[in-house]
């Protein structure tokens, strides 16, 4: 199947998969602005030349969210891009602290698909830190939270310096929102 019909097929899913998810922000953001952008920035980095790691992209929440199964992907869109999205899943059984503690402990050890993807993930999670943060969030938890992305983002450096330089802009942005 032709590369961009299999792009537009993950993103139709994702947005059937995701169609009640709503971003934590003020503004109540559709989830799937989330998906749409990590894999736009994850497709401008690799200026488009990697359509299976927009496609894992899209699909990076939907077993961890939305508990779609492996298999389904698989069926879908390959192993490869299963493997991928099971990459930046994180195990929705652990409790939350051990679950980003264990981000920044596998971040280095991620394949490159699985960096460029955190590494837009904790992008449009800062904008959004900037940008509409969750109501009930602090200005300490959002600080909290934006140094724990740092903490992730350490691990995924050398990956792709032009991502690497809008998680920076980002953290900027975010921090100057909050001070």
């Amino acid at each position: 199947m032709n590369e961009l019909v299999l792009v537009l097929r993950a993103a139709d899913l994702a947005a059937r998969w995701h169609v009640h998810q709503r971003r934590k922000g003020a503004a109540g953001e559709p989830y799937i602005n989330h998906l749409l952008e990590v894999a736009n920035l994850v497709t401008q980095a690799t200026n488009g030349s990697e359509p299976n790691i927009t496609i894992a992209a899209l699909l990076h929440d939907a077993i961890e969210d939305q508990d779609v199964r492996a298999e389904t992907i698989a069926k879908e869109f390959g192993q490869h891009v299963t493997d991928i999205v099971l990459e930046v899943t994180d195990d929705k059984s652990l409790p939350k602290a051990e679950r980003k503690r264990l981000q920044v402990e596998h971040a280095p050890h991620k394949s490159r698909e699985a960096k460029l993807i955190k590494l837009a993930d904790k992008i449009s999670n800062v904008r959004a830190i900037a940008d509409s943060p969750a109501q009930d969030w602090t200005a300490e938890r959002r600080l909290e939270y934006v140094q724990w992305a740092k903490d992730v983002v350490a691990g995924l450096r050398g990956t792709s310096s032009w991502l690497e330089q809008q998680f920076d802009d980002a953290v900027r942005r975010a921090e100057a929102s909050l001070g």
